[in-house]
């Protein structure tokens, strides 16, 4: 078992309410048991006080007794990493390696093994906080896409909102990173509806349940799509009493297990499911996209967004993610 970091430099500032980065760094976990290789992924929660540092010390002292001899026990293998007090970036790391151990076991690609699609929904493009004429520029650059996320949560989003929508006609959705109070989000409301705004991702803090559930009472309101306030499968019943949709991020969850088990719990609860991301490689992507298709949204761009490229493999048709048909998560070394 062999941990490493991988720097992902960015190909603009990235800045959303809480703060910016020009790189973030990711950890990637490595395995050669019975002849084959495998490799996961996993990203690191800031907010969360994770660093790439302690991801990469856990998994060398404690990844190898997590997953045992029998990678194909997955159950077992998923009750020793949840109850490990291990980051969470961590556990998607390990979750995403016994996938494609498994996966080229079988030579099988882990969408395949999943009964899903190959082809996602469309992902969003994510453009982060800027001067009103910056959004607009990188606007009119983000070429090729379908849907456009918009980060909200700093000065005149109104007026960037705007600037957005005289330069495309891409469908539009928006972010607060936990920026917005109420007042403001009842505010803006009426002209982000009239702008063809789909949804709202995370307008609140997480734990200022008071005001997702005032904001419910709107008329005409945008729904709701739970981020930050959402985890793993604990967090999803939750949600369901005070909004309208959950964002699965396989660096909080630990991984594709506890992801799907999510999925099928938000169905049964009526809310809506995205998938998204933080700034990861292309294998990091892959295990989130191996899911897409079970899905109503996508938002599986933090490759996008890098201009280093240390994984290939996933590709991109129409501003829709395509999962390679080899074995496994179908992601390789750049390098070989």
């Amino acid at each position: 078992m062999r941990a490493s970091p991988h720097v992902l430099f960015l190909r603009e500032t990235f800045q959303i309410a809480r703060g910016a980065a020009d790189e973030e760094t990711v950890v990637v976990a490595e395995l050669d048991h019975d002849g084959i290789v495998a490799r996961g992924e996993g990203a690191p929660v800031d907010y969360w006080g994770e660093t790439p540092e302690t991801m990469i010390a856990a998994i060398e002292a404690d990844g190898a007794a997590l997953l045992g001899d029998d990678l194909f026990a997955g159950e077992a293998i998923a009750r020793r990493i949840a109850a490990w007090d291990g980051p969470q970036g961590a556990k998607m790391a390990l979750d995403g390696l016994v996938h494609d151990w498994v996966g080229k076991r079988v030579r099988q690609p882990v969408w395949r093994l999943l009964g899903a699609e190959r082809v996602t929904p469309p992902t969003s493009y994510t453009i982060g906080i800027d001067s009103v004429e910056g959004t607009a520029d990188r606007t009119r650059r983000a070429t090729g896409y379908e849907v456009l996320k918009i980060k909200v949560g700093g000065p005149g989003d109104l007026e960037r909102l705007r600037a957005v929508r005289a330069v495309t006609s891409a469908r539009l959705r928006i972010d607060g990173n936990e920026g917005w109070d109420l007042e403001t989000a009842r505010s803006l409301t009426p002209e982000l509806v009239a702008l063809g705004v789909e949804f709202v991702e995370q307008p609140f803090p997480a734990e200022d349940i008071d005001s997702f559930l005032a904001y419910r009472e709107v008329p005409d309101r945008l729904p709701v799509l739970i981020d930050e306030g959402c985890k793993d499968l604990a967090s999803v019943a939750r949600i369901a009493t005070y909004a309208d949709g959950i964002v699965i991020k396989l660096s909080k969850c630990g991984g594709i297990r506890e992801a799907l088990r999510m999925i099928h719990a938000a169905r049964a609860l009526g809310l809506q499911v995205m998938l998204g991301c933080m700034i990861e490689s292309e294998l990091g992507i892959a295990q989130a996209a191996q899911l897409g298709s079970l899905v109503d949204y996508v938002d599986l761009d933090g490759h996008l967004l890098i201009s280093s490229r240390p994984f290939t493999g996933l590709g991109l048709l129409d501003g829709r993610l395509v999962l390679s048909d080899q074995p496994g998560l179908g992601v390789e070394r750049a390098d070989g």
